[in-house]
């Protein structure tokens, strides 16, 4: 015994000289990693429960260690939420908006609102979900995000359905289907249920149709068959609505099971209501009434009622009169009584919340668009004004200029070409080739060249005399007439002709031959009425231009207007002087 005691208190001795070592858990190691790291962890395992719940302690532990990290807080309480049970959901929304508002994050805020909204709504509680839809729409209307946009929008359209505004909730579902089309696949499938279920109502049944085959046909393409029983259901509703009773009964009762292992006792509600309905209508009464009594229990459970399931009660209290059942038909007139109590304060409390608070701001924000665009649309008219009285001006302007250009080209002596110049060869000038003084003469010619002395007064008066020949028999009009080329028909060199050009007639060589072509052109559209019907390429060919472009070109540095004005003005002027 002693032996023993002395082991044991060498065994306490031991462990408080040498301790164990703490042990990480399994929670510390992932606290250690990043926030984005988590997040991904969690949405990977988003539908194990088991461990999806690891991964949202371990954020809600990390970012209450950084107890300034507001966002993060928000996003952890939400997390919580996804696999939470239903009576802690709400505690985790307050939670989570409560760190939004810290945040200060406007779409944050927003978001959190919509989470919270969507627990009420789920819970069938449809004043507190229409109350945080308002309040998420105010903060995310402010940010640029469409995707929260759009989430808030088939919120809406939800509570539109409920009361009975089908037409507004299509055209908020249809916005919806267009953009998680591309963005998410669930909420695409979610907008199309709710969007066959509308046309239900609104009594496009055909449209309901096609679009719970195409949901049904989009799931199976995207490998996700989680909706297809809510558009067998959405199917069987319609086909009660057509009086197909008997595949309407077929139909939701196919749908139910999955519906009912789900725990949406809202659809399985509405399912019953339907079934009733058209076992009702093929006169098995006693069997619709089976089907009215189950909606009822889920009323007495869950509190759950819409506007059109209120007629199964009708139904029930018409039953129960037929067969003189006071008492069954007292309860369900009782029943009745208190159903309408909770549907009138709803939907007084729902329509005057939505159409207020929800249609008023889109109304003010669709006004407010409408007066942006007006004004936007003064503006670019006084900008168009503006442009306009400027090109009037610039046109004014230029039809003055033309006209006298034109007024200036019809006085011009185009018949002459060139103004002679008298030419005297005194004895002081020979050997110096300058007939003028030497400032008067453009200096075309490169300065290298020899000086003009160099021309003999009888050679540069012969090269004259020629050059007129030259411009009396036309040559000019050649194509490609070069300065070689009229070299070789004034029997000289290039050189002289172009010093004699420049002394004589005032131009460079290039410019002197066209002129001389222009010079003919204009000639011959004031005199000749059939170059008037020319084309600008015969007119260019009939001057020898290489091209029509290099004529109208040339036509207008030269005359500073175009070929086509100046022979406008022409024939305008010819018929006012034939009408007198």
């Amino acid at each position: 015994m002693i032996q023993k005691g002395y082991v044991v208190i060498l065994l306490l001795v031991v462990q408080c000289v040498f301790p164990k070592r703490a042990v990480d858990t399994p929670l510390d190691t992932l606290t250690g990693k990043s926030f984005e790291y988590l997040h991904s962890q969690f949405g990977n395992s988003i539908y194990n429960p088991a461990k999806s719940k690891i991964y949202v302690s371990a954020l809600l532990k990390k970012a209450k260690n950084e107890k300034v990290n507001y966002e993060h807080l928000a996003l952890a309480y939400k997390a919580c939420i996804i696999n939470a049970d239903q009576s802690a959901r709400l505690i985790y929304a307050d939670s989570m908006i409560n760190y939004a508002l810290l945040n200060k994050g406007d779409e944050l805020i927003g978001s959190s609102y919509l989470t919270k909204g969507i627990i009420h709504y789920s819970r069938m509680e449809h004043i507190k979900a229409l109350d945080n839809y308002i309040i998420a729409d105010r903060f995310i209307s402010r940010v640029d995000n469409p995707l929260l946009s759009s989430k808030t929008k088939y919120e809406i359209a939800k509570i539109k359905y409920y009361l009975g505004f089908y037409d507004e909730a299509i055209a908020l579902l249809t916005e919806c289907v267009a953009y998680f089309k591309e963005e998410n696949d669930r909420a695409y499938l979610n907008s199309l249920h709710m969007l066959g279920l509308c046309y239900t109502k609104n009594g496009k049944y055909d449209w309901a149709s096609q679009t719970n085959d195409l949901g049904i046909n989009e799931g199976r393409m995207f490998d996700d068959t989680s909706m297809e029983s809510y558009f067998e259901h959405s199917r069987g509703i319609n086909f009660c609505y057509q009086g197909n009773y008997k595949v309407a009964i077929k139909g939701l009762k196919t749908a139910l099971p999955e519906i009912i292992a789900l725990k949406d006792y809202a659809n399985e509600a509405i399912a019953y209501f339907h079934i009733g309905k058209s076992y009702w209508a093929l006169k098995r009464y006693s069997d619709a009434v089976t089907y009215f009594k189950k909606v009822d229990d889920i009323f007495q459970k869950k509190g759950y009622m819409l506007p059109d399931l209120r007629k199964g009660y009708e139904y029930l209290i018409d039953f129960y009169k037929e067969r003189n059942d006071t008492q069954s038909q007292l309860f369900y007139i009782n029943q009745l009584l208190k159903i309408d109590r909770i549907l009138a304060q709803d939907y007084k409390y729902l329509l005057r919340k939505i159409v207020k608070e929800y249609d008023t701001k889109e109304l003010i924000k669709a006004k407010n668009a409408i007066e942006n665009t007006v004004l936007l649309t003064r503006i670019a008219a006084c900008v168009v004004v503006l442009i306009l009285i400027v090109v009037i001006i610039y046109l004014i302007h230029r039809n003055r200029r033309n006209q006298k250009l034109f007024e200036e080209l019809m006085n011009r002596d185009t018949a002459k070409h060139t103004v002679p110049r008298v030419i005297v060869f005194n004895e002081s000038e020979v050997g110096l080739g300058i007939s003028e003084p030497a400032k008067q003469v453009p200096q075309t010619f490169d300065a290298k060249d020899k000086p003009a002395r160099t021309i003999s007064p009888d050679i540069e008066a012969a090269i004259v005399k020629k050059l007129e020949k030259f411009e009396g028999n036309k040559k000019y009009l050649e194509k490609d007439m070069t300065v070689r080329k009229m070299a070789a028909l004034l029997h000289t060199n290039d050189k002289y002709v172009t010093k004699i050009i420049a002394k004589h007639r005032g131009k460079g060589t290039i410019e002197y031959i066209t002129d001389l072509k222009l010079d003919y052109i204009v000639e011959m559209l004031k005199t000749e009425g059939r170059y008037r019907n020319y084309t600008h390429k015969a007119l260019g060919e009939e001057a020898g231009f290489r091209t029509t472009q290099h004529f109208t070109n040339a036509f207008k540095s030269y005359t500073g207007i175009t070929p086509t004005y100046f022979i406008y003005k022409l024939k305008k002027a010819m018929a006012a002087d034939n009408s007198q």
